[in-house]
């Protein structure tokens, strides 16, 4: 399995159609959106893992750079999250 950092989406994007989206290239295992906690509001970036290498290379090459709902994407492989110091 692959994550895949999908930053630029538009804010009314839901994660069902950024899934079928990235279903053209490959099986997606989930699609996430990452959304505002005090708002509610998406950030305007998710990640997408892809079931396979392969799918996840496929999906790069079909969506980074590319419009999407009227926004350009960018795609790439997610890196680990960082730990960060605890906020009081």
């Amino acid at each position: 399995m692959k994550k895949l950092y999908v930053g630029g989406l538009p804010y009314s994007t839901k994660e069902q159609s950024l899934a079928d989206a990235f279903a053209k290239a490959g099986e997606v295992v989930s699609a996430v959106i990452i959304m505002d906690k005090m708002t509610g509001r998406s950030k305007g970036f998710g990640f997408v893992e892809m079931a396979t290498d392969e799918g996840a290379k496929a999906a790069i090459e079909m969506w980074n750079g590319k419009d999407f709902e009227g926004r350009k994407l960018t795609v790439n492989e997610a890196r680990p999250k960082e730990e960060r110091p605890a906020r009081y």
